[in-house]
């Protein structure tokens, strides 16, 4: 009987902190979408897009590069994130800091990790939200192509995969930028410096050939160095368990942050 008792008890537990967790995913989501700022920043991300892609001239430009491929959103795309995630999650942890709702948000029945994997994820689909339009470029790159359908619609996929993959390590930082500050610009700044390092960082030590064959080691810590691959369409295992690696180190730093606050 006791057995069964406990058992009912940790699944209504359970239970309980997945209502929790969906609700706080809920209101982040809703939190942004009815902030100007939110429409903004997804504008901008697929105005740059557009001007990269179909606008300005040269190699970049699809009419002018002359090929039926998507080479030019994998690769801009990067750079924009950059900015555009640290934009997303500047208030994740910033905003109730600043209110003064994160400790009321800690005393709920809900544990440090659900708290930060519900902004996580709320996070992340804001970033698919943003991605979903650039589908537009992938059909108007294949009614182009000569003949219609000449592009690598499975190399596509897999490049619109990583952008995920970079996406979900961009929010990881991003949230634990936010975490470590109550004002929103410093959180911002923070997380365009970390992600700008994570990206280019490692690659431009390692190029420095100051480490001799540790070069090669250093540069594959940075996310340039797993990106490139997969933002070609090739899927690779290690570049897969490096983004999962990255994002669950960056999730448990912040869930340190948070638990740093009732010490």
């Amino acid at each position: 009987m006791s057995v069964s008792i406990d058992s009912v008890f940790l699944r209504l537990q359970i239970e309980r902190q997945y209502r929790y967790m969906l609700a706080l995913l809920k209101r982040e989501i809703n939190s942004f979408l009815n902030s100007l700022i939110g429409y903004v920043v997804i504008g901008v991300f697929l105005l740059l897009i557009g001007l990269f892609m179909w606008i300005f001239p040269g190699e970049m430009n699809v009419m002018d590069y002359g090929f039926a491929t998507l080479e030019t959103l994998f690769f801009v795309t990067p750079w924009i994130f950059m900015f555009l995630i640290p934009a997303i999650t500047m208030r994740s942890f910033a905003e109730e800091k600043r209110t003064g709702t994160l400790e009321l948000l800690l005393t709920r029945p809900i544990s440090d990790m659900n708290i930060v994997l519900a902004k996580y994820f709320a996070g992340l689909l804001l970033v698919v939200i943003a991605l979903l339009p650039t589908l537009i470029s992938y059909i108007s790159v294949y009614l182009l192509g000569q003949p219609v359908g000449n592009l690598d619609s499975g190399g596509t996929w897999g490049s619109y995969l990583g952008l995920l993959f970079l996406g979900g390590a961009f929010v990881s930082i991003g949230i634990f930028a936010s975490s470590i500050t109550g004002n929103q610009i410093i959180s911002f700044l923070l997380g365009a410096l970390i992600c700008f390092f994570m990206y280019t960082g490692f690659a431009s030590l390692g190029s420095f050939d100051l480490f001799g064959p540790l070069d090669s080691v250093i540069i594959s810590l940075g996310i340039a160095d797993h990106y490139d691959g997969m933002s070609k369409g090739l899927i690779d295992t290690r570049d897969v368990a490096y983004f999962l690696f990255l994002i669950g180190f960056f999730l448990l730093l912040t869930r340190l942050v948070l638990q740093g606050r009732k010490w």
